[in-house]
């Protein structure tokens, strides 16, 4: 099955906040659009699997800041889908999220 070519979501969406993160390598840490509407995770995973992004993931043990274990996920693109994305329209993209009031 040949490869989906990913598509940008709404610039000024909880998806393109997302994203925004993922093509700029800056953390996401609970961005004010994601809290209490919707888990990062499902924003993922709609990012996979409807918008076609290969967000890779990396989960690992932790510790909660009150002392009990539990996991931590990390997610990324890689370095050649950022490049391609930004050279295929996702700097415009990018402005169009300053420029409508997005983060």
């Amino acid at each position: 099955m040949p490869k989906k070519t990913p598509v940008f979501p709404g610039p000024n969406t909880a998806r393109g906040a997302v994203l925004a993160v993922l093509l700029s390598n800056e953390d996401q840490a609970g961005s004010e659009p994601l809290r209490g509407r919707i888990t990062l995770a499902a924003i993922v995973r709609a990012l996979k699997r409807k918008y076609h992004w290969p967000i890779e993931t990396e989960s690992f043990p932790s510790n909660s800041v009150d002392g009990r274990a539990t996991w931590a996920t990390v997610y990324s693109l890689p370095a050649d889908v950022i490049t391609r994305a930004l050279d295929a329209g996702g700097r415009d993209w990018l402005n169009s999220r300053k420029a409508g009031g997005g983060s």
